[in-house]
């Protein structure tokens, strides 16, 4: 079976209702497909009205009257607010794999009256209610996808034409009150949530939803080397000084052992001023190593910017006091002191391998999102590429 490019759509009434999380999880976890890209998009009324238009189609093997309905669900729901004259987020999901189409649309699952269970997307998230008269009172489809390959091509070449000026970290899209403390955040989801496919990735987001924060960009990242030499720098002189007792005591033990004769204090200590600096770089490096893939001592000077082999999901959360929010639901670094409830204590297991990554202020969130980018249009290289333009 031919390998597939397959999109998911995650609608603005399931944004807005946090289910972003549980909807990721499943569509990893149950596809088993590759998670390529991602990006957020305020579609603008030019992409809503080219959109809608492409969901009636002879192609597309769905009762006639249910594409329909989902081309004036899009009409209505997808399109700036006429009243309040804001866009619209929703979230565009890549996933590439063989067969990719009709495995992603067999997670989501179709539309219709006559649900019995909550066995795909659309059962749990999504609603098609009629009155006695057969007439739709009500219609969510929680997430949209395409039919088939073919459909999926062109609707993905069509976001992409749109998502330079559409898309990226998305403005004025939430409505807030006068003298709200309105900030931004970014958060990771490292690279130990994508060992394996797994709902972790979408669960991590989903205890974050407690926040009551909006997602206002995403972006699968492949970190460089020097992108996580320049992330991670500020760590590096604290790792240097803050490990001295621990690798003095660790060396005092290892030489006594060995050597077979009690080390004074003194002379412990000259062991930590020694050897901590070069335990604090060792471990500086397994951090680069971890995020990106490479140690920067592994890396040629061309490797030192190409991207990493390790993916994670970039974030960013905007709202009122979003640091703080955030960073109170992922819990302190080490796993074993954060409380029952946190992320960490959750998913993490070592001060490493954590989970999650969140600035720890305001300036810091700048100072990260000019790293990653998250705004970078990788979703349409990725579009572009897999269909080769």
């Amino acid at each position: 079976m031919a390998e597939q490019l397959a999109y998911a759509i995650i609608t603005p009434y399931s944004l807005y209702k946090s289910r972003t999380g549980g909807i990721l999880a499943r569509l990893i976890a149950r596809t088993r497909l590759e998670l390529v890209g991602a990006r957020m998009f305020a579609p603008s009324a030019n992409l809503v009205k080219e959109y809608a238009q492409a969901i009636v189609s002879a192609n597309d093997p769905q009762d006639r009257r249910v594409q329909e309905l989902l081309r004036d669900y899009i009409a209505q729901n997808l399109n700036p607010d006429p009243k309040a004259g804001r866009r619209r987020r929703v979230m565009m999901l890549l996933f590439k794999g063989e067969d990719a189409v009709r495995t992603l649309r067999s997670v989501v699952g179709n539309l219709g009256s006559d649900r019995r269970g909550g066995e795909t997307i659309r059962d749990t998230y999504g609603d098609m209610i009629l009155d006695d008269n057969g007439n739709v009172r009500y219609f969510e489809p929680a997430v949209l996808a395409p039919p088939n390959a073919e459909e999926a091509e062109l609707k993905l070449k069509l976001w992409a034409r749109y998502s330079d000026t559409d898309g990226g970290v998305v403005e004025n899209t939430i409505a807030y009150a006068p003298g709200d403390k309105v900030q931004r955040t970014l958060v990771l989801i490292k690279p130990d949530n994508f060992r394996f496919p797994t709902g972790r990735p979408g669960n991590v987001i989903d205890f974050f939803s407690r926040t009551g924060l909006y997602i206002v960009g995403i972006k699968l990242h492949r970190m460089s080397v020097s992108q996580a030499m320049e992330f991670y720098g500020p760590v590096r002189d604290v790792l240097r000084t803050k490990l001295k007792d621990v690798v003095a005591k660790q060396g005092k033990e290892a030489l006594e052992k060995v050597l077979g004769f009690q080390i004074p204090d003194r002379d412990t200590k000259q062991l930590g001023e020694l050897l901590g600096p070069l335990y604090g770089d060792n471990q500086f490096d397994n951090i680069v190593r971890f995020m990106s893939g490479r140690a920067p001592s592994e890396c040629s000077p061309e490797q030192l910017s190409a991207p990493g082999s390790e993916r994670c999901i970039a974030l960013v959360y905007e709202g009122v006091e979003a640091v703080s929010k955030i960073r109170d639901v992922l819990g302190p670094t080490d796993p074993s002191k954060a409380p029952p409830g946190s992320i960490r204590r959750e998913f993490g297991s070592t001060i490493m391998v954590n989970a999650a990554h969140a600035s720890d202020s305001e300036a810091n969130a700048q100072r990260e999102m000019g790293i990653v980018k998250v705004a970078e249009n990788t979703f349409r290289l990725e579009v572009d590429s897999f269909f080769k333009k």
